[in-house]
């Protein structure tokens, strides 16, 4: 009986033991697990913060092209008033003016205003004189809002006086207009007027980041566009104007708030913001995943661990590669965007010897206004992204190939001739090659456009040994090549420089 007894007090002490060693190893495991899973939460949340902060920036960046696209169209529009003689000529305000005739006149001008007021948008288009007569379109809410100052108030919105004109909004504290100004005669000003609501297509991005508020405001911060509904004309809110007051281009991340600002015209900022929790609730969840699979890991240990390191990797490999893409390309046209081009060109051309050799091709459309302005801006769209594809046909991965303006690209050639060829000739081959490309590119549903390119080349180091230095020899050698007839290619060399410098002078 004592040796049952001992032998079921042995037993005991062994289940005792088996069971302390258990615990003991559990316990290893998910403190382990617990630890590692806790350092691969902190890495995520550092690689998710980076990368969605650069596609923020580069999001809010390209909507500021836009924008600046949108506005220089309505300047456009604006100065083809300016095609008729007496839009520009006459004064109403002209004590020896003749009745009848002034009538004719007038009617003339209106004619010619409403024919060019070819956007339905338009809520005024016309010209105010001093003695506030009007002709042209102009609505009878923006003859009541400003009564019989609208002369002297309107003159009031010119604030660049280079070219005497400007835009503004807030006029009595009505932020839902938009108006650009334009001095005709002492005597004259032509008005454009339009909804800031318009401004929705302009920043309406499908690649915007979900959660992602954006807002326009005047220099005060009063915002002029909301992607939130009800807040124009009202203050931007205090958490973020304290982000980003006094800076015209920034990107700000704390633990609330992603907010990126980038100043337009007139000092008008665009603003993107996004709630830090937003960003991190993907990883939020995966948090919470990783948990639960630590405390099963307990019993599983090696089957769940490898699921863990599975379940772990993936979606943060799939999440990083995605907002890589979209930080460092262009999103028409699929090619590098102009931040990512320069760093990548600049990298290059720092780190390479002088003994190699790389050229900076830039390329500008010729004729793309008309496309634009005839054939609507998504058939521009399309173009660019064509243009695109052709850059990507002749040139190789090797080969930097970027978007750096509206209709303006830029490649940094890296290969090399397979023969003896001069370098200088395999360039010239592949501008050849680029302006054969677009010599038969005629778009339209008539084929009544012609887009060719315009091309400007610089060799490194010859022509410069920096992105910067670059960029600016293949700009002037691109002025030549516009200056000669456009369609065409030209390198940058001494002569070109000796003109350049010679109209720089001059």
């Amino acid at each position: 009986m004592a040796k049952n007894k001992n032998a079921k007090s042995g037993d005991q002490r062994i289940r005792w033991l088996k069971s302390a060693m258990i615990i003991g190893y559990a316990l290893i495991i998910v403190i382990s697990i617990f630890i590692v899973s806790l350092l691969a939460v902190k890495k995520t949340d550092r690689v998710l913060k980076n990368k969605v902060s650069t596609m923020a920036t580069s999001l809010n960046v390209q909507m500021k092209l836009n924008l600046n696209s949108y506005l220089s169209r309505m300047e456009t529009i604006a100065t083809l008033a300016f095609g008729e003689e007496e839009a520009y000529t006459y004064d109403s305000t002209d004590p020896n003016k003749d009745e009848y005739d002034s009538i004719a006149t007038e009617k003339i001008i209106s004619d010619k205003l409403y024919s060019l007021c070819i956007m339905d948008n338009f809520v005024d288009y016309g010209i105010v004189y001093r003695d506030n007569r009007a002709v042209g379109k102009i609505s009878n809410g923006t003859k009541n809002l400003f009564g019989d100052n609208i002369f002297n108030d309107l003159s009031q919105m010119i604030t660049r006086q280079h070219s005497n004109d400007g835009w503004s909004t807030g006029y009595n504290n009505d932020f839902t207009r938009i108006y650009y100004v334009k001095k005709i005669h002492d005597n004259a000003i032509l008005v454009i007027s339009f909804y800031g609501s318009e401004l929705e297509a302009v920043f309406d991005n499908p690649e915007t980041i979900n959660g992602m508020d954006v807002r326009l405001t005047d220099s005060s911060f009063n915002i002029i566009y909301s992607s939130i509904s009800n807040e124009v004309g009202r203050k931007l809110p205090e958490n973020l104007s304290s982000r980003v007051d006094g800076r015209h281009s920034v990107t700000v991340m704390d633990d609330e708030q992603l907010v990126t600002v980038n100043s337009g015209i007139d000092n008008w900022y665009i603003i993107c913001s996004i709630p830090t929790s937003i960003i991190l609730s993907e990883k939020n969840e995966m948090k919470l995943y990783i948990y639960i699979v630590a405390v099963a890991a307990a019993i599983f240990a090696v089957i769940i661990g490898i699921l863990l390191s599975f379940k772990l990797t993936a979606p943060v490999k799939n999440v990083v590669t995605t907002l890589d893409t979209k930080a460092h390309n262009d999103l028409l046209t699929g090619i590098l965007n102009k931040h990512s081009f320069e760093e990548y060109t600049e990298n290059c051309v720092s780190s390479a010897p002088p003994i190699e050799h790389h050229a900076l091709i830039l390329l500008d459309l010729d004729n793309f206004k008309g496309v634009n302005d005839t054939l609507g801006h998504a058939y521009g769209d399309q173009v660019l992204a064509n243009v695109g594809n052709i850059l990507r046909s002749i040139f190789t991965k090797d080969d930097y190939i970027g978007r750096i303006g509206g209709d303006e690209f830029c490649v940094m050639l890296n290969t090399s001739p397979a023969d003896d060829t001069p370098y200088k000739d395999f360039v010239q081959s592949k501008c050849e090659e680029l302006c054969e490309a677009f010599r038969n590119n005629y778009t339209g549903d008539d084929g009544k456009y012609k887009i060719s390119g315009s091309i400007g080349v610089a060799l490194f180091p010859d022509c410069g040994t920096s992105f910067k230095e670059l960029y600016a020899a293949s700009d002037k050698a691109l002025y030549n090549s516009k200056k000669h007839g456009k369609d065409t290619y030209t390198f940058y060399s001494d002569i070109i420089k000796k003109e350049a410098e010679k109209n720089e002078k001059a």
